[in-house]
């Protein structure tokens, strides 16, 4: 867990030192979401290790997980099972409806799953275009 901050953190401030020693790049053209639209959240679920996938899948399904997660509406970005972790989603979520989200993790996946949400954004195109930048050194 510890590492993981760490990782983050050390994610972050690479992609905020060069931004900072540079004139800043306009942004991406096209229509950018706002804060009011939605945010990323990222869910990170971790399997119980101390039970087999048998014993996950059955609490799930008595927990009604597949039901309750995501609520309705919610758009999944992506979802990925990272083999000896769990599942990690990312969700587009509209600010108004956090608490839904969280409610559906706290009644679907506690038990089979600790979990941990992460507020995020997209990083792609600042990243490809500070690469750009640096090839052209």
């Amino acid at each position: 867990m510890k590492r993981f901050g760490i990782w983050l953190a050390l994610a972050a401030l690479a992609f905020t030192l060069p931004a900072a020693s540079q004139t800043p790049s306009p942004p991406p053209p096209g229509p950018a979401a706002t804060p009011s639209d939605y945010i990323l959240l990222t869910v990170i679920m971790r399997h119980d290790q101390t039970m087999n996938l048998g014993e996950l899948n059955r609490i799930q399904e008595e927990q009604g997980f597949w039901a309750k997660f995501p609520p309705e509406g919610i758009q999944v970005e992506s979802w990925y099972i990272a083999m000896g972790l769990g599942y990690i989603v990312t969700l587009r979520v509209p600010p108004a409806r956090l608490r839904e989200v969280n409610r559906a993790v706290e009644q679907g996946a506690w038990k089979a799953f600790r979990t941990e949400f992460y507020p995020t954004y997209d990083a792609k195109k600042i990243a490809e275009t500070l690469r750009e930048q640096a090839l052209k050194k």
